[in-house]
C-alpha cells in the first residue's frame, strides 16, 4: 500500500506537466522572449540594410580630407598660479582710470603676482594689472590662470603680461570624472556602453560633421549622414542588437527624415539666413563658402536627434514589456496601451525642448526685451523665430516618431496575429464517494482529488 507521501508527490507531478492547460507554466511568461513574426523580421532586414549602405556610403562620399586651419597669430599663453592680490585706491594712481557710463561700480585698480607654471619662464613671478571691465575674470591668491605676453621691446616698450581667463582643466576633469562614476554606478555594464556611445558620438562630431562642413559640403547632407552613424551605431551599442532596437531605429529614421523635411521647408518660408548670432556672422569671416541657412537646418537636425532616440527608445521597450507581462495581447491593445505612455512622454517633453533653446539663449532675450520693441516684431525677428522654428519642428519630430515606432515594435513583438490559440480548459470532475479503505484514513472525499489513494497502488 502506498504512503500519503506518495499521494502527494505523484499529485504535485501531475500538476507540474500539466502543460498550457494547467498552472504549471505560468510563472515563466516573465522571462519568455516575445514572439516575433517573420514578417517583422524581414521588414527590420529590408528598410535597416539599406538604410546602413545608405548610410556608409554617405560617409565614404562626404569623409572630409585635411582641413586648412590658420595658424595661431595672438599673442603666446601661459600657465601660472595667482601668488597675491594688491588692490589700491584709484585715486592715489597719478593717472586713474576713466568712468565709463555704463560702468555701475567704482574702478578697480592694483597689482596681481602671477608665478608662471609652464612655458620657458617656469618659475618665474610677473606682475599684471587686475583685470577690469565687463567679464573680466576675477581672480584671488591661489587661482590657476592663463595669462599672455605682450612683447613691444623691439619698438622701445616693455614685456607685458596681462590675465586672460581662469585655467579650468582641474575643475572640468573633476565634473567629467564624478559624472563618469555616477553613469556607471547607476547603469552598470550599460552605463559603460552609453559613456562609449558618447565618445563615439563627440568623435563623429568633431571628425565629420564639423570638418566636412568646414570644407564646404552641404550642411544638411551632412548632418542627415552623421546623424544617422550616431544613432545607427549608439542605440545599438548601448542597447544591443534585438528587434526592439531595431524598431527603435526605423522609428528614429522616419522621425528624423520628417524633421528635416520640415526645417527645409520652414526655412524657404520663413526666409530664415542663419545669421542672428554674432558667431554665426563670424563664421562667414572665417569660411565664406559655409552655406548658412544650411547650417541652420543641421543644427536643427541633430538637437532634434538627442530627443528623437530618448523617445522611440522608450515607446519600443514599452510594448516589449507589455507584450511580456500578457502574451495574449493583440496588435490594437499593444498600440493603444503604449500609445498612452507616448503621449504623456511627449507632453513633458514638449516643455523641456522649449526651456532648453530658452536658457541657450537668455542673454540674447534680455537684450530684446530690453531693447523695448513691440511684442510683435520682437517674436518675429531672425532670432527669436530661429528658436521658434527649432521647437516647433523638434516636437512635430517627436510627436510623429511616437505612433511609428509603437507601431512597428507592437507588429514585432507577435502583435500581428489577431488571436492566439487558447488551450482547452479541463473538463470539471464529478466527486467521487470514499470507498471503506478511505474512510479509514478519515479524508472527506473532496480532498482525494484523481490521484493515488492510499491502499491503492
Amino acid at each position: 500500500m502506498s504512503s500519503p507521501h506518495h499521494h502527494a508527490d505523484a499529485a504535485s507531478h501531475r500538476h507540474a506537466d500539466a502543460g498550457p492547460a494547467g498552472h504549471g507554466h505560468s510563472h515563466t511568461h516573465g522571462s519568455q522572449p516575445v514572439a516575433v513574426t517573420r514578417r517583422a523580421t524581414r521588414l527590420t532586414l529590408v528598410a535597416l540594410i539599406p538604410a546602413a549602405l545608405l548610410t556608409l556610403v554617405g560617409l565614404v562620399l562626404l569623409w572630409p580630407g585635411a582641413i586648412k586651419a590658420e595658424p595661431w597669430t595672438g599673442p603666446p599663453q601661459f600657465e601660472g598660479v595667482v601668488q597675491a592680490v594688491h588692490q589700491v585706491d584709484c585715486a592715489t594712481l597719478p593717472q586713474p582710470p576713466a568712468q565709463t557710463p555704463d560702468q555701475t561700480g567704482p574702478p578697480v585698480c592694483g597689482e596681481v603676482t602671477v608665478r608662471l607654471t609652464v612655458g620657458p619662464d617656469s618659475g618665474t613671478d610677473v606682475t599684471t594689472a587686475i583685470p577690469a571691465g565687463p567679464g573680466a575674470p576675477k581672480v584671488s591668491a591661489g587661482d590657476q590662470v592663463y595669462v599672455i605676453r605682450t612683447d613691444d621691446s623691439a619698438e622701445g616698450g616693455a614685456v607685458t603680461y596681462d590675465i586672460m581667463d581662469h585655467d579650468r582643466a582641474d575643475g572640468m576633469w573633476a565634473l567629467v570624472l564624478a559624472f563618469v562614476l555616477a553613469v556607471v554606478a547607476f547603469g552598470r555594464w550599460r552605463g559603460v556602453a552609453a559613456l562609449v556611445g558618447l565618445a563615439f558620438t563627440f568623435a563623429v562630431l568633431l571628425m565629420f560633421i564639423v570638418p566636412a562642413i568646414l570644407q564646404g559640403s552641404s550642411p544638411l547632407l551632412v548632418a542627415i549622414v552623421g546623424s544617422a552613424t550616431i544613432m545607427l551605431v549608439v542605440l545599438y551599442l548601448t542597447h544591443g542588437i534585438n528587434i526592439p532596437t531595431s524598431m527603435a531605429v526605423l522609428g528614429t529614421l522616419a522621425a528624423l527624415a520628417l524633421t528635416g523635411g520640415l526645417s527645409a521647408l520652414a526655412v524657404s518660408l520663413l526666409h530664415l539666413t542663419g545669421m542672428s548670432s554674432e558667431e554665426s556672422v563670424y563664421v562667414t569671416f572665417v569660411n565664406a563658402d559655409i552655406n548658412m541657412p544650411g547650417l541652420l537646418l543641421a543644427g536643427i537636425l541633430i538637437g532634434a536627434l538627442g530627443v528623437l532616440d530618448d523617445v522611440t527608445v522608450t515607446q519600443a521597450y514599452t510594448v516589449t514589456e507589455l507584450a511580456q507581462a500578457n502574451p495574449s495581447l493583440g496588435f490594437a491593445k499593444l498600440y493603444a496601451a503604449a500609445a498612452r505612455v507616448g503621449r504623456a512622454h511627449i507632453t513633458s517633453v514638449v516643455n523641456t525642448i522649449v526651456l532648453a533653446y530658452a536658457g541657450a539663449s537668455l542673454p540674447t532675450l534680455l537684450l530684446l526685451v530690453a531693447g523695448g520693441a513691440p511684442l510683435g516684431s520682437t517674436l518675429t525677428s531672425e532670432f527669436l523665430a530661429q528658436e521658434i522654428v527649432r521647437s516647433i519642428v523638434g516636437t512635430l519630430g517627436l510627436i510623429t516618431a511616437v505612433p511609428i515606432t509603437t507601431a512597428l515594435a507592437a507588429l514585432a513583438a507577435g502583435g500581428g496575429r489577431r488571436e492566439r490559440r487558447r488551450a482547452p480548459s479541463p473538463r470539471p470532475q464529478r466527486p467521487r464517494r470514499a470507498d471503506p479503505i478511505e474512510d479509514a484514513w478519515g479524508l472527506p472525499p473532496e480532498q482525494h482529488g484523481t490521484g493515488a489513494y492510499p491502499g491503492r497502488g
